[in-house]
């Protein structure tokens, strides 16, 4: 029976008085990726990556509209279209 109250006894006082060391590990974690993620920067887009992005643009431009139009030949699909027209455009045609 002693050890039954005892038992409850700590129970109690663990429930009732926090740890500090828990507390201070919760704020500790919630403030870490606050402060990681302003401090991390991207980097400039680079002259060849920038080409990539504004080929990209322009052959998705061209696939919409030979979609729409019905010029897709059958079994083609956008990555097939993507790389033909990849190189037609880096070629300068």
């Amino acid at each position: 029976m002693k050890r039954m109250i005892s038992a409850v006894a700590i129970v109690g006082a663990m429930i009732v008085a926090p740890l500090p060391f828990a507390t201070g590990a919760a704020s500790a974690q919630t403030a870490t990726p606050a402060a990681t993620a302003q401090t991390k920067t991207k980097r400039p887009v680079s002259a060849g990556q920038q080409a990539m992005h504004e080929r990209q643009k322009k052959c998705g431009a061209e696939w919409k509209e030979a979609k729409a139009a019905g010029k897709i030949e059958k079994g083609m699909n956008w990555p097939k279209y993507w790389s033909a027209c990849n190189k037609r455009l880096k070629t300068g045609g």
